[in-house]
């Protein structure tokens, strides 16, 4: 590569001295990158499909004159009250949502980040620009973050969109039984999105510390993966809840706390700051490995 080549990133940013510039178009090129992938359109589509399907269901029940969750008992906590106002097809989508499909999303991402680049060959070119290992590991960090984001308001905006087409809006009754306005109800919708996507950072973490253990993306992707279905089945055991508040999937349904009036902020704090810890553990032990490893691809 000479000299000229080495001086440039992607999109032709000069680089030479390793300026926010190049930060910012490191950034922006990651984003776009990451955004205009196949399988990352394919994962919000899967994304953006579950609240349509629970919708439908949820319309079709209410056509047939069932009780939508009754029976069995199961069930997202407001699905039953989706009937009378669709916003709460934004928590019900959120809640069915966060336990795997969202987290298996943000982990094939965070597995890929740095495995995927040393697969395709791209990461030593990545590294020729003076911006350096950790500024690296921080732009792809920042941009899985940013899918965690994205991923939870594609969620709540087809929920969203679906609820106002099949069913009512309106005031809503909280948890707690008391009435708030539909602007409050959408104001907390948000909030509920935001703390779902928070609430992912530590798995980020997880997954981008996995990939610079490896070559291989797909393996990063799968262990990551595999992590999180591990972590959530080792949660429903009895006999493990001495140690179960330390996974990082403990408290992640807390958000509905935000349903009450008052709100509850024991578990929601609790969960962010799990989540980081989480985030600065396995964010360094990821920094360590990658600024020592040896970069053959």
């Amino acid at each position: 590569m000479s000299r000229a080549e080495a001086a440039t990133g992607p999109a032709g940013i000069d680089v030479g001295s390793a300026s926010p510039l190049w930060t910012l178009g490191l950034l922006r090129s990651e984003l776009v990158t990451t955004f205009r992938r196949w399988r990352t359109l394919a994962l919000l589509g899967v994304l953006a499909a579950v609240p349509i399907l629970v919708g439908v269901a949820v319309r079709i029940e209410t056509r047939d004159g069932s009780s939508v969750g009754g029976g069995g008992g199961g069930g997202p906590a407001f699905i039953t009250q989706i009937t009378n106002n669709g916003l709460f097809l934004v928590f019900t989508a959120l809640a069915a949502t966060l336990p795997f499909f969202l987290p298996m999303a943000v982990g094939v991402v965070a597995g890929d980040a740095i495995a995927g680049e040393a697969n395709a060959g791209t990461l030593r070119y990545l590294l020729v620009a003076p911006a350096g290992r950790t500024r690296l590991l921080l732009t792809k960090y920042a941009t899985t973050m940013a899918f965690c984001l994205v991923a939870t308001l594609v969620v709540a905006v087809s929920a969203l969109t679906v609820g106002a087409l099949l069913f009512p809006l309106g005031d809503l009754t909280t948890i707690s039984g008391t009435q708030i306005s539909f602007a409050e109800g959408l104001g907390r919708a948000l909030l509920i999105a935001l703390v779902v996507a928070a609430s992912l950072i530590g798995l980020a973490a997880l997954g981008l510390f996995v990939s610079t253990l490896t070559n291989s993306g797909i393996a990063a992707m799968a262990t990551t993966v595999g992590l999180l279905i591990t972590v959530q089945i080792l949660d429903q055991i009895p006999q493990l809840h001495a140690i179960q508040p330390y996974f990082f999937s403990h408290y992640w349904l807390s958000f509905a706390d935000l349903m009450r009036e008052p709100v509850y902020w024991d578990g929601l704090v609790k969960n962010l700051e799990l989540q980081a810890l989480y985030a600065a553990v396995f964010g360094s032990a990821a920094w360590a490995r990658f600024t020592a490893k040896d970069i053959t691809a």
